[in-house]
């Protein structure tokens, strides 16, 4: 009998992010080896210890952390966490500088333990932090992207299947261009089953989604991060997950459509800069971006994303 190849998923951060990926990771069985990075030792040797504890409960699994970077040694996906922490009423953007530093500094070690491993950049502003990874890494764009608007359509979906009555399973929408303020939802592609979004009849007992409907829905969605945040101070558990079926699709080969963000190679306007489009997601990383139908608006929103984020790289010098 031939033995399952083994995998190993590193996570950089044992924070509130880095955790809960590591622990939607453990549950869902997607690596063999989760492995912990974090500088804070005492930290990340107490999350060790409790997801240990809880090793009966689950698929088959390691779990181990240190503040060495060896650690990570071997893996073939590096979810990549660390970064400041983001503050109430602060933008995504205006955690740049300092993430982009950190950046700089760990991914040289970690591609010297794992330089065939798929990396996924999870840490805001994750556009630019990819695109400033990019550069540093000097990876080709398949190898390392962004989580993108992973997160972002889920939110669309589950605001949209509690409008329509419908599972969010089988609503089939997208957020695309930068995570964050600027983002916009694709409309035109959407659809609930196999009923063009545009084109649903309202079910007995829920309202019209209209034009209204669509831009408060629109408006929830940008600002969902914002109340979170708010009220317990960070986001962990969504983007925990997101990170988590990102990292599956990998692993499992799936050839999962995922809005992840990359270089738009071959899209007029928005080449030089990582923002979310659908795309294929398998073993070898990001592949193929889907060409999705876009309106007018949808398309004007997009270049004015891309150009929210050229502004904010060359702030940057990237």
């Amino acid at each position: 009998m031939v033995e399952a190849r083994q995998t190993k998923l590193a996570i950089v951060g044992a924070g509130a992010v880095g955790t809960a990926v590591a622990y939607s990771s453990l549950i869902r069985g997607v690596a063999r080896t989760v492995a912990l990075l974090d500088i804070n030792k005492a930290k990340v040797t107490a999350e060790v210890l409790d997801l240990s504890h809880g090793l009966e409960f689950i698929p088959r699994a390691d779990i181990i952390g240190d503040d060495d970077v060896a650690v990570c040694a071997g893996a073939d996906v590096v979810v990549f966490t660390a970064g400041a922490k983001q503050k109430p009423g602060q933008s995504r953007l205006e955690l740049a500088e300092a993430t982009i530093g950190l950046t700089k500094k760990i991914l040289p070690g970690l591609l010297e333990v794992a330089p065939d491993a798929i990396y996924v950049m999870v840490t805001n502003p994750v556009d630019i932090v990819t695109y400033a990874a990019l550069k540093f890494s000097g990876l080709p764009r398949n190898q390392l992207f962004g989580s993108g608007t992973v997160l972002d359509s889920s939110r669309l979906r589950f605001l949209l299947s509690q409008y329509t009555g419908v599972a969010p399973q089988n609503v089939h929408a997208y957020i695309a261009g930068e995570h964050g303020d600027s983002e916009i939802p694709l409309w035109e592609s959407a659809t609930i089953g196999a009923v063009p979004l545009l084109e649903w009849q309202a079910l007995p007992g829920y309202p019209p989604l209209d034009e209204e409907a669509r831009r408060s829905i629109h408006h929830d969605v940008v600002h969902a991060a914002y109340q979170i945040i708010e009220g317990k101070g960070a986001t962990n558990y969504a983007i925990g997950l997101a990170a988590t079926r990102i990292v599956e699709a990998i692993l499992k080969d799936e050839h999962r459509i995922l809005p992840v963000s990359t270089v738009a190679q071959g899209f007029a306007g928005l080449d030089d800069v990582c923002l979310s489009l659908p795309a294929v997601v398998g073993r070898t990383g990001c592949g193929r971006r889907l060409d999705v139908k876009l309106s007018d608006e949808e398309r004007a929103g997009l270049l004015a994303s891309a150009q929210t984020l050229r502004d904010m790289q060359s702030r940057f010098g990237l």
